[in-house]
């Protein structure tokens, strides 16, 4: 075989595989060419992987036509959190903080509030001593809105997919923010994809900001991303005029409001999910107390067999693992029926071999 044969053979195993030879992560492109089109297909998982194993024969036990668990394709609906379930959280911390911290500290664009101001740099700190506080997570819930008010929905999706295509995960070698996907997650993705699964994902990330991370990375329509919500309003329907009230006309735009909708956490999300699938999960998948909701309401009372994996941030060494959070998962998980995910065990990979926790 000629020198040209050999390293087009080695750019098609690289591309299966999810990585160029010139770069230490998975590109979006590349992590949208992951295919699982069967069991043999997963790569980035141990070989004896248990919550692997389990999550495969119970795919082949519910689309068998003879077995008495089968479920009919329209009624395969799997639900997934996004952060810390299919991308990186602790990047220092959530995507949606950090695109904020950013907008306030960085934007030459936007004047923040001295308050505003004052509350980013307090933030900052309290991220790096790993100290956040329910009121500091409120603030930013309630200003988040406001802080991107008067944005078009494309204005804000180009305004996120810039934002995490130029920054970096911080304490991990060469890892973009918009490419900190979970490599052995994506292959779940793509796998119940194949398998005639309809795929959701139920974040408690704002809406329009997990599409903009989604795009061209997981078969996962816009419409099918369900997270918190934040206003939106007509530019020409004046403050105290609801959309009801007011007549949409071509000279007119959607922009952003400055209003929280509501936090897309624990039950709310069972309720957006009835309200927007309309029907009762058969899998979930998350990582952290705000899923347990999700999780109990997706295999309790279930008229079809159903099933929950929570993954454990357990992993110190690739990743920046909890040990006392992931331990407390565990347990919740033995007491509940779900299957833990260890992604210090089960993954044979999470990022790619070439990115590497910076000590």
């Amino acid at each position: 075989m000629n020198k040209k044969k050999l390293l087009a053979c080695a750019l098609a195993a690289s591309i299966a595989w999810g990585f160029s030879m010139d770069t230490q992560a998975a590109s979006r492109s590349e992590l949208a060419a992951i295919q699982v089109n069967s069991a043999k297909d997963f790569h980035y998982w141990t070989a004896d992987a248990p919550a692997k194993e389990q999550l495969i024969a119970y795919v082949k036990d519910v689309t068998n036509k003879k077995s008495k668990n089968f479920i009919p394709a329209e009624d395969r609906i799997a639900v997934f959190d996004c952060d810390g379930t299919l991308l990186c959280e602790t990047a220092p911390f959530y995507f949606d903080w950090m695109l904020y911290i950013h907008r306030l500290q960085n934007d030459p664009t936007y004047t923040p509030t001295a308050e505003e101001k004052a509350r980013a740099a307090e933030f900052q700190k309290a991220i790096a001593a790993h100290k956040v506080t329910d009121e500091m997570d409120e603030f930013k819930n309630q200003t988040f809105p406001s802080v991107f008010a008067g944005m078009t929905p494309e204005e804000y999706k180009a305004y996120v997919t810039d934002y995490m295509n130029k920054t970096y995960v911080e304490g991990l070698s060469n890892l973009k923010t918009g490419e900190s996907f979970y490599l052995p997650m994506v292959e779940v993705v793509s796998y119940l994809n194949k398998n005639n699964f309809t795929v959701y994902i139920v974040s408690g990330c704002e809406r329009e900001t997990v599409r903009a991370l989604v795009k061209d990375v997981m078969d996962i329509a816009p419409n099918h991303i369900i997270g918190t919500d934040h206003s939106f309003r007509a530019m020409k329907q004046g403050k105290d005029v609801r959309a009801d009230f007011h007549d949409f006309k071509k000279d007119d735009k959607l922009v952003r409001g400055d209003k929280l909708e509501d936090i897309n956490v624990k039950t709310e999300k069972v309720i957006k999910i009835e309200r927007e699938i309309g029907k009762k999960p058969v899998l979930a998948f998350g990582n952290s107390s705000g899923d347990a909701s999700m999780f109990e309401y997706t295999i309790t009372n279930n008229k079809y067999k159903a099933a929950a994996f929570t993954l454990l941030c357990d992993d110190t060494t690739r990743e920046f693992g909890k040990p006392s959070k992931a331990e407390k998962m565990k347990k919740s998980a033995e007491a509940n029926g779900w299957t833990a995910i260890s992604m210090r065990d089960d993954f044979k990979t999470i990022y790619g071999d070439n990115v590497k926790r910076i000590k």
